[in-house]
């Protein structure tokens, strides 16, 4: 954004590296739907603990007798998923609704359905998966209750993510679906090269009405009252 410098993620100043991304709720988020897109970022903060939560499990896991290929895949998820899930369905969500940008919303339609999928498979829990969902969690107080019981927290708190991510995706397609908006109008975007860094709606209304009051042409000067006309 133009004008605005970035501020997320907000890293310490020692850290050589600078935010990449602009978020501000109230600077750029109509106020009907701040409270909705605060939901999706704490659905996604939600998201990266789980993850954490999961690879501390599948520690357990390991330590109790289970394969160590789950602890690995579980470290692979929570670096690339984190990152990502901010990336790849929360930005497109965050400037759906900023700038009312119909292929933003396509897009967070069809990232975030399929980390919906994923998330229930990994509270399912199949085996191989780096997920310590329900089937590995129960299955395993067979052989260690005390892992097993560990197990579960990952297990309940992938659970809640997949019903929170579906009642979300409800509720944003009611929003995209009464406000007008159409796989058309994403094409329409997506041919102009707006969905890339489509501007704010407070930046299209400027675009349309203009921050400036017309130019008039200089008013004549009249002679006096009371004087004669040439």
């Amino acid at each position: 954004m133009s004008g605005k410098e970035s501020n997320f993620p907000p890293l310490p100043r020692f850290i050589p590296l600078k935010p990449c991304f602009y978020q501000n709720f109230a600077d750029e988020i109509p106020i009907e739907h701040q409270s909705l897109v605060k939901r999706i970022y704490r659905l996604w903060l939600f998201y990266c603990v789980t993850l954490a939560v999961n690879l501390v499990a599948c520690l357990a896991w390991w330590i109790g007798g289970g394969s160590g290929a789950n602890f690995g895949l579980a470290l692979l998820w929570l670096l690339f998923f984190s990152p990502c899930g901010y990336v790849c369905w929360f930005r497109p969500a965050y400037k759906a609704f900023r700038a009312d940008s119909s292929f933003n919303f396509m897009a967070f339609f069809f990232i975030f359905g399929a980390q919906f999928v994923l998330t229930v498979i990994q509270a399912i829990g199949f085996s191989g998966w780096g997920a310590c969902g329900w089937l590995a969690a129960i299955g395993f107080f067979q052989v260690n209750v005390g892992s097993a019981v560990v197990m579960l927290l990952p297990a309940i708190m992938f659970s809640l993510s997949a019903v929170a991510m579906a009642v979300l995706i409800v509720k944003v397609h009611r929003i995209y679906r009464g406000a007008g908006g159409s796989f058309q109008k994403a094409q329409t975007e997506w041919n102009a090269g707006t969905w890339r860094n489509p501007p704010s709606r407070e930046a299209q209304f400027n675009n349309f009405s203009g921050s400036s009051l017309p130019e008039y042409p200089t008013v004549p000067s009249y002679p006096a009252s009371g004087s004669r006309w040439p």
